[in-house]
């Protein structure tokens, strides 16, 4: 946080790249660019790209807004929330297995995302390997872990954001700070 005083007035901006969230948000990304051609696939890109930049952004506005954050994330959200609906229909569109989230798989996948650093590498030989069923079904786990680290970011927000207000709350809190330290510094002068 930037000081003035001893006052924090506007957040530094959250370390976002190192988190899990965003790191697993980079292989949806990369996984669902391999795949081109039709209107669907290209929505699918958009929607990945749009989860990935939306965090990005919301992060960086999160320094002076705490509302713009918020929106972005849930911008976000709602992007990957579309995603997992298009590698679903893909799915079922095939007639291809879904896995369940207890299979063996999934919980292999899940596993995967909690290596750090998370790195596409972890998944690359899977995906550019494995038919496009077994491609669809890592989208769909990594989606799911997104989805459940943005939700636990956005509780996180909503409980900063109520304790500590927004910038003009911080802002008008240190002015009013100093203007009663200055009257109280008159006041010691004058006794």
């Amino acid at each position: 946080m930037a000081f003035c005083g001893r006052v924090a007035i506007i957040e530094r901006c959250s370390r976002f790249k190192k988190r899990r969230l965003f790191t697993i948000l980079l292989s949806v990304s990369r996984i669902s660019l391999l795949s081109k051609g039709d209107r669907t696939i290209d929505q699918m890109i958009q929607s990945a790209r749009s989860g990935k930049k939306n965090i990005l952004e919301g992060s960086k506005a999160g320094t002076t807004s705490k509302e713009t954050e918020i929106k972005l994330t849930n911008v976000a959200r709602a992007s990957l929330e579309e995603l997992l609906d298009d590698y679903t229909d893909y799915l079922r569109a095939r007639d291809l297995k879904m896995w369940d989230k207890d299979s063996k798989e999934a919980r292999y996948v899940r596993n995967l995302a909690r290596k750090t650093p998370q790195t596409y590498e972890h998944y690359r030989d899977f995906v550019e390997t494995r038919p496009p069923e077994v491609v669809a079904n890592i989208a769909l786990c990594l989606i799911h872990q997104t989805n459940y680290l943005i939700d636990q970011q956005l509780r996180r927000l909503e409980k900063d954001f109520i304790e500590q207000g927004g910038l003009r709350e911080r802002m008008t809190r240190v002015r009013l700070e100093q203007r009663m330290k200055k009257k109280r510094n008159r006041e010691a002068i004058a006794q």
